[in-house]
């Protein structure tokens, strides 16, 4: 059964369909029953008859916040969108991914805006179609380092795991925001990710900059504080993680884009009605101490009810073009505005 709700509870009539979810989960409609769950109500169409559209999407199965990509495998979204895919987890740099979704070895794929959008502006032919999430990126500290806000972080020593990661940039721009240069009042120093604890606890580094699962975690040890987020310091609605097609199926296929990206964004809705499915469908992947509830934590910390498409997407580009673009991780000549328009694609209003 899938009834066809969005058009009829669009922004138009005043009520989007964040606010229907969570009237769908109070009235007890979130629970999956005899093949059907919330998340179907915001379907677009049944699974089209005849042979499944077989796609090759990339995702990095480490992440929890990508999670929701692993739900609408595992929980038939897909297929019913007519899709046959297979995940590919891809642990190479972002160029190599973006070189991949644009070349058509992949179709697609999910990563952190704040990792992607540097690659983009070198002109990959790879269309952002949709938000998927807020979160996911913290900046903590050892509670004996005395520190607790960002001003207090000019001089001092932050670690990462890339001198390209997200974590890197955006810290940066929240340091920019409080009047410290990221380049010249900080120091990034890069570590492997299993090893910044322990730089830390030997005083090596006075913070870490990093993301979900791990330093969820780490904060779960009292020895540790959260300085900042991307959850917080105005960014409460910023989106974290973004979907990229490769250019050529939109122009070619774009039915399957649509589809694709719908079915990505009806996983982020069964998400957020169940998110104990998340947790099992990402367990496989998961630290090995680590339990469903534990899982289910970290997913309730970030935003999985913050997928903005459209203007709304656009708007949130242009914002951090502009920022990276403070903090010299852009370049001068790049137009904020002019790189949303041609990074985005609105495959869902057809």
């Amino acid at each position: 059964m899938t009834l066809n709700l969005e058009t009829s509870i669009s922004g138009k009539n005043g009520v989007d369909r964040r606010s229907f979810l969570k009237t769908a989960v109070a009235l007890g409609l979130a629970a999956p029953l005899a093949g059907f769950s919330a998340s179907s109500l915001f379907a677009q169409s049944a699974a089209p008859a005849g042979e499944l559209k077989k796609i090759k999407f990339a995702t990095n199965a480490s992440a929890i916040c990508l999670a929701p990509v692993f739900v609408a495998q595992e929980h038939g979204i897909f297929k019913k969108y007519g899709l046959d895919v297979e995940l590919v987890n891809f642990g190479a740099s972002t160029e190599a991914l973006l070189e991949a979704i644009a070349t058509g070895k992949a179709d697609g794929g999910v990563g952190m805006a704040l990792r992607w959008l540097k690659a983009l502006e070198q002109g990959f032919d790879v269309k952002i179609t949709a938000g998927t999430h807020g979160g996911c990126s913290r900046l903590v500290a050892l509670k004996s380092q005395g520190i607790t806000t960002l001003s207090q972080l000019k001089g001092k020593t932050i670690g990462i795991s890339d001198l390209a990661s997200p974590g890197k940039n955006f810290f940066s721009i929240l340091l920019h925001k409080e009047g410290i240069d990221p380049v010249a009042d900080v120091e990034w120093r890069q570590y492997p990710g299993e090893l910044l604890q322990l730089a830390a606890e030997k005083g090596e580094i006075h913070a870490i900059a990093d993301g979900d699962p791990k330093a969820y975690f780490w904060l779960q040890d009292p020895k540790y504080i959260q300085v900042a987020s991307n959850l917080d310091h105005g960014f409460e609605n910023r989106v974290c993680c973004i979907v990229g097609l490769r250019g050529s199926l939109i122009r070619d296929d774009l039915p399957t884009a649509t589809a694709l990206t719908r079915a990505l964004l009806e996983a982020q809705d069964w998400t957020v009605a169940k998110p104990e499915d998340a947790a099992k469908a990402f367990l496989p992947n998961a630290p090995k101490d680590k339990s469903i509830d534990e899982l289910v934590g970290v997913l309730l910390a970030q935003t999985h009810n913050h997928n903005p498409t459209g203007a709304d997407l656009r708007q949130e580009i242009a914002l951090y073009a502009q920022e990276l673009r403070d903090v010299q991780v852009f370049k001068n000549s790049t137009d904020p505005t002019e790189f949303a328009d041609r990074v985005y694609a609105d495959v869902l209003s057809a």
